[in-house]
């Protein structure tokens, strides 16, 4: 394992000029950050997504386009080297050249394969600014188009990983540089092996860092965002949530599995895989410390934290051929299947089967049933598709061993109607769904009743 560290810094650590100050002073205080994967600037993947789903309206296109070059040009107005922001300026105006001609592509006939190209763009662009200001801070950085060394299927939208491919264009192309340099390179995109820009789904820029500091074989990886870590719950929801100095990858994936934003679902597995301690803190508040997630942890409470995912697309299925019936159920996952449609839970009965749609793609908003693939259920049995709905995640440990809690949980929520509930999978956690109109409140009593007694 190597001694260098990686660093990961979002949106809004990369936000404007004075964020990324921040970032500069971060990777200053630690000689050990050798790679530092950027997310694109606040705001500005929204924006790409925007076009990449067809704006027809002329002239909403151009506004689109003037905020994005404004939001860039803010920060090249701030760098002090006129030759080095002139540098900077050219490569990020060939992007937005480039966003204009897909935006009007995408406003003719958009594609998965279009969208990748054009989000991807969002990243290209601030790791030519974030570079810059690391040199202008005395930093020897130099940018890297990580394209290079992140190698992916061909699956548009939701990209998977070709290890020991970018394990070997790693060895290759990104070790060596890290030797003599401070490497600054792009989160959540990566390509085929046709050279087609590719991104791994929406806040994949997560995984793709803990993707290349498993390459690299990296001593440690550093997720900075805007909070000093991970908390019971989301400090926006509840006030009197609390920090997590120390969690373990089970619980940590739990957590981010069913909606804490902090992490992107996959991050933890490669880190998982080679053991790399992940720390999570505020680029705006490093003092504040932060989350150490590691393999083996000293505390392990009943009830470590409570996560929140709304967008929450809900398909009942109910035929009475399901009763007592063999491959029901079989026929209706090959359906699911051949229509890309990807599962995220499920219950049933003798004679339904209730489940909720994963988001997987770039395309934000809830999952949707495909209409191809509801006919054919609809061959099966009846489909009942609902909307608005969030879902609730208890998160802790030994919670199936454990007598008595889960009266005090159901009787903390008699006031709610609580729809689909999960239990017994996982010794991590229990969830529910609930209207998205209560789903605040819900969070707010169960975290008053299990986590400030």
């Amino acid at each position: 394992m190597s001694s260098f560290n990686v660093a990961k810094f979002g949106g809004t650590s990369v936000a404007n000029f004075e964020a990324m100050s921040r970032c500069a002073a971060i990777i200053e205080s630690n000689p050990n950050t050798k790679l530092v994967v950027s997310s694109a600037c606040s705001g500005v993947t929204n924006l790409l997504v925007e076009l990449a789903n067809g704006v027809q309206d002329q002239t909403r296109r151009s506004e689109v386009l003037t905020k994005l070059a404004e939001i860039h040009q803010a920060v090249l107005n701030q760098l002090d080297n006129a030759a080095q922001a002139a540098q900077a300026a050219s490569e990020v105006s060939a992007i937005l050249d480039t966003v204009a001609s897909l935006a009007e592509a995408a406003s003719i006939q958009s594609s998965h394969k279009l969208t990748d190209h054009l989000v991807a763009c969002g990243e290209l662009m601030s790791t030519h600014l974030l570079t810059q200001l690391m040199v202008e801070h005395g930093i020897q950085a130099v940018r890297f188009d990580i394209r290079d060394v992140l190698r992916t299927d061909s699956n548009f939208g939701k990209a998977e990983p070709l290890l020991d491919d970018i394990s070997k264009l790693a060895q290759q192309n990104l070790i060596p540089l890290c030797q003599d340099h401070v490497v600054i390179t792009q989160g959540f995109i990566g390509s085929d092996e046709q050279g087609n820009t590719t991104t791994l789904g929406r806040g994949g820029s997560d995984y793709s860092a803990a993707l290349i500091a498993e390459a690299v074989e990296a001593s440690g990886l550093e997720i900075w965002t805007d909070v000093p870590g991970i908390y019971t719950t989301d400090p926006r929801i509840a006030a009197k949530a609390s920090p997590i100095p120390e969690i373990s990858f089970s619980e940590a994936s739990e957590m981010a599995n069913f909606g804490a934003k902090i992490l992107h679902p996959s991050t933890l597995l490669p880190a998982l895989r080679h053991d790399i301690p992940v720390f999570v803190g505020s680029s705006k508040q490093p003092e504040k410390g932060g989350t150490w997630i590691r393999h083996q942890v000293e505390s392990s409470p009943l009830f470590r934290a409570l996560a929140l995912r709304c967008n929450q697309t809900m398909v009942t299925l109910r035929s009475a051929q399901m009763f007592h019936a063999y491959g029901f159920l079989a026929k209706v996952f090959e359906i699911l299947a051949k229509h890309k449609v990807s599962v995220d839970l499920i219950t049933t009965s003798e004679i339904s089967v209730s489940l909720t749609l994963d988001q997987t793609d770039t395309s934000g908003g809830a999952p949707q049933l495909p209409e191809a693939a509801r006919l054919e259920l609809e061959e099966l049995c009846t489909v009942e598709v609902e909307h608005n709905l969030c879902l609730v995640a208890l998160i802790g440990n030994n919670m199936s061993e454990s007598k008595g809690y889960a009266k005090q949980v159901f009787g903390t929520l008699e006031d709610f109607n609580l729809r689909m509930i999960c239990y017994g999978a996982s010794p991590h956690n229990l969830c529910f769904l609930v209207h998205e109109s209560v789903s605040k409140q819900a969070i707010q009593k169960l975290h008053t009743e299990l986590f400030e007694g």
